[in-house]
C-alpha cells in the first residue's frame, strides 16, 4: 500500500524486487516524471496510479481517468495531469516503478522535504558499498529493520543512494579477512625460505667473504 500518511512532500518506499512505490504531495496541476541520461531525459515507466484529494478520498486509475485525469508519455517524460482541476487544489498522486537491486536515484520532481525507505536489513554507511546524496539527511532504522532516509529540505536536482544487504557486508569482511590471512602466510613461507637458504649457503662458505691482503 501507500504511504498516505507520510508527512513529507515527496514519500519513497524500496521494494525487496526493485520496485519502488512513490508518493507526492503536488504543487501543480501537472507533474513530469523521467529519468536523466546522457543523451538528455527519458520517461519514467509507472504503474498503479493512485489519486488522494485533499479531503483524503482515494481513487483508482480508471476513475483517475474519467474524472479528468491523464497519464500520457512522450519521448522524454511521462506526465501525470490531475482531475478536477478547476474545482479544488491537487491533492496526492501515488505510483509505482521500477529501480536497481542495489541503488536508487531519480530527480527531485518536487520542492520540499523527501523520505526514502530502504527495505529490511539494507544499510548505507560502509564507504565502498553505500553512499547517500545529497547529504544532510537524517537517518533511523523503523520497527520493521527498515533505513529510513529523510531530507527535511531538498536543494539538490538529484536524489540517490546506495545501499547493500548487512550480510553482504560480512561475507566480503570473511574474504576480505581470508586473503589476509592466505597473504600473510604466503610471506612466512616466502621469509622462511629465504631464511633457509641463507643459512644453507653459510654452511657452504659461500657467504664468507676474503680479506683484502
Amino acid at each position: 500500500s501507500y504511504a498516505w500518511n507520510s508527512t513529507h512532500d515527496v514519500d519513497i518506499t524500496v521494494q525487496e524486487n526493485t520496485q519502488f512505490r512513490m508518493v507526492i504531495n503536488a504543487t501543480d496541476r501537472e507533474l513530469r516524471l523521467f529519468r536523466r541520461s546522457i543523451g538528455g531525459t527519458n520517461p519514467l515507466s509507472v504503474s498503479a496510479v493512485r489519486y488522494q484529494y485533499p479531503n483524503g478520498t482515494i481513487i483508482n486509475g480508471s476513475t483517475f481517468q474519467s474524472r479528468g485525469g491523464e497519464v500520457r508519455q512522450t519521448r522524454e517524460e511521462t506526465v501525470i495531469g490531475f482531475p478536477d482541476s478547476d474545482s479544488q487544489p491537487p491533492g496526492k498522486i501515488a505510483f509505482t516503478s521500477s529501480g536497481n537491486r542495489k541503488r536508487f536515484s531519480l530527480p527531485t520532481y518536487v520542492d520540499g522535504s523527501y523520505q526514502l525507505t530502504l527495505p529490511p536489513n539494507r544499510r548505507v554507511e560502509f564507504p565502498i558499498f553505500g553512499s547517500v546524496s545529497p547529504g544532510g539527511s537524517q537517518k533511523r532504522i523503523d520497527e520493521q529493520n527498515r533505513l529510513e532516509i529523510t531530507w527535511e529540505s531538498m536543494d539538490a536536482e538529484t536524489a540517490s543512494a546506495r545501499f547493500y544487504l548487512q550480510r553482504d557486508l560480512y561475507i566480503f569482511g570473511g574474504v576480505l579477512g581470508g586473503i589476509i590471512l592466505v597473504g600473510l602466510g604466503g610471506l612466512y613461507r616466502y621469509r622462511q625460505r629465504i631464511h633457509r637458504l641463507r643459512k644453507e649457503r653459510q654452511e657452504m662458505g659461500l657467504d664468507i667473504e676474503a680479506d683484502d691482503e
